[in-house]
């Protein structure tokens, strides 16, 4: 290919029939290209298509969607970036920019603070987020003055009680676990900080690209 020109940015808006990119030079190489190129173009495509429709449902709240490492081997940088090309924000990119005490984590620790004071002790520096599925737990996760706490699969009554047993914390809380974009709206105006979707990377629809000469 000795020539292209991108006429579609990344994050911009497209619709059904618009030019995304033209390109010239050898047929044989653009064909062998052809297969490749589309596959990455529409895989990532519909990351941000996806995650835009997500951002969207929750306009007006000041929660923030959240991508999760759910990513495909070899392809979590590259899905990490389509997702802030749809609005959304990025979780950890590795395990060493956070740590997530999940838990099998708390059970082979034997509660949330002893999981919490584990990490401490090893990664004094690092930032904690502590997964948690019962407002006892919350609380036992605030009393260690954690970065954050993922709240896992609980209802909207649930959480909106966890936004106010943490009103007064410097703590964010990330909702977790059965969320749809029917619901999405109801869970991001109880307060909470983020809404964490996994969907983004692991089921998004590759949207329709084709090359034509």
């Amino acid at each position: 290919i000795s020539q292209y020109e991108i006429l579609k940015k990344d994050g911009s808006e497209v619709n059904a029939g618009d030019v995304l990119i033209t390109c010239s030079g050898d047929t044989r190489a653009i064909l062998l290209a052809e297969r490749t190129a589309l596959n990455f173009l529409s895989h990532l495509s519909g990351i941000a298509t996806l995650t835009h429709t997500w951002v969207t449902s929750i306009a007006e709240t000041s929660a923030k969607i959240r991508d999760t490492r759910k990513t495909t081997p070899g392809l979590r940088e590259l899905e990490k970036y389509a997702v802030r090309m749809g609005g959304g924000t990025n979780h950890r990119m590795t395990l060493t920019d956070g740590a997530l005490i999940k838990d099998n984590h708390i059970a082979a620790a034997g509660s949330v603070s002893a999981a919490i004071t584990r990490v401490r002790e090893e990664f004094p520096q690092i930032e904690i987020e502590v997964e948690v599925d019962n407002l006892e737990q919350l609380k036992e996760a605030l009393r260690a003055g954690v970065d954050m706490v993922l709240l896992d699969n609980m209802s909207i009554e649930e959480t909106k009680a966890a936004v106010e047993i943490a009103a007064n914390s410097a703590t964010k809380l990330e909702s977790s676990g059965g969320l749809t974009l029917e619901n999405a709206h109801a869970y991001a105006a109880t307060g909470v900080h983020f809404l964490a979707v996994g969907s983004l990377t692991h089921s998004a629809p590759a949207l329709d690209i084709g090359l034509d000469f």
